[in-house]
C-alpha cells in the first residue's frame, strides 16, 4: 500500500496482524525522529493514537518538527 509522508511515496509492506498499517507503522518506516507532529490528511492526529489510526492506500500524512529561534 501507499501513502505519502511530505509530499514523498511510501509504500507500506502488510502488517503480521492482517490489519491495516498503522500511522506509527509509517512513521517507523520512515525513520521519523522526535520531536515532531503528525497530521493524517489535515487533520491533527494525537501522539496517544498513532498506534490504532489504520491508513487508506493514499492518505498523506504531514509530519512536522518544531523550530527554535528567534
Amino acid at each position: 500500500m501507499e501513502v505519502f509522508i511530505n509530499q514523498e511515496a511510501l509504500a507500506l509492506p502488510p502488517t503480521a496482524d492482517g490489519l491495516a498499517p498503522s500511522v506509527a507503522d509509517a512513521l517507523a518506516l520512515w525513520n521519523a525522529r522526535p520531536p515532531y507532529a503528525v497530521a493524517l490528511n489535515t487533520q491533527f492526529v494525537p501522539k496517544t493514537h498513532y498506534a490504532s489510526q489504520r491508513l487508506q492506500a493514499g492518505d498523506k500524512l504531514e509530519v512536522i518538527s518544531p523550530v527554535t529561534g528567534g
